[in-house]
């Protein structure tokens, strides 16, 4: 899986950047008028803000969640669609875990003006890309999910 480690520091790389470019936002900026902007926000939770305002629990249950992950995957055989999903859903989860850790929140600054939604961030959207490439592949390619013989 080392040859798609690319991909995760890519992910950091990408997220880490557009979160400091974000910081300079002072007010918000349409990217399309009615369907997609930029606004500066900081989230102290997870996902749709879920345990705003408890960092310890935020932190410990993202590596919590890293490490499990890292262990449910060394034991199976993974081809290219779950391997590319897996290294997306790492740089996401690092660089939103290393977010917290340093910052105490996560910057988000994507905003969907189409509807009321979440505002979120590049690792947020390797995230949900990468957790839907890995259930695709558990639908087109099960054989992908067998346990490996060690």
């Amino acid at each position: 899986m080392l040859n798609y480690a690319w991909i995760a520091l890519a992910v950091l790389a990408a997220d880490q950047i557009t979160k400091r470019l974000a910081l300079s936002l002072t007010e918000a900026v349409p990217l399309i008028p009615g369907v997609i902007g930029l606004r500066l926000a900081r989230n102290t939770g997870v996902a749709f803000s879920l345990f705003s305002g408890m960092p310890w629990l935020t932190v410990g249950l993202s590596a919590a969640i890293l490490a499990a992950g890292a262990l449910l995957l060394r034991r199976c055989r993974l081809g290219t669609l779950s391997k590319t999903g897996a290294m997306l859903i790492l740089g996401g989860a690092v660089s939103n875990l290393l977010s917290r850790v340093i910052e105490g929140h996560v910057i988000d600054m994507i905003e969907i003006l189409l509807f009321r939604f979440a505002v979120f961030n590049v690792a947020d959207t390797a995230l949900t890309v990468g957790c839907g490439l890995m259930i695709l592949s558990l639908l087109i390619r099960p054989a992908e999910w067998e346990k490996r013989n060690e």
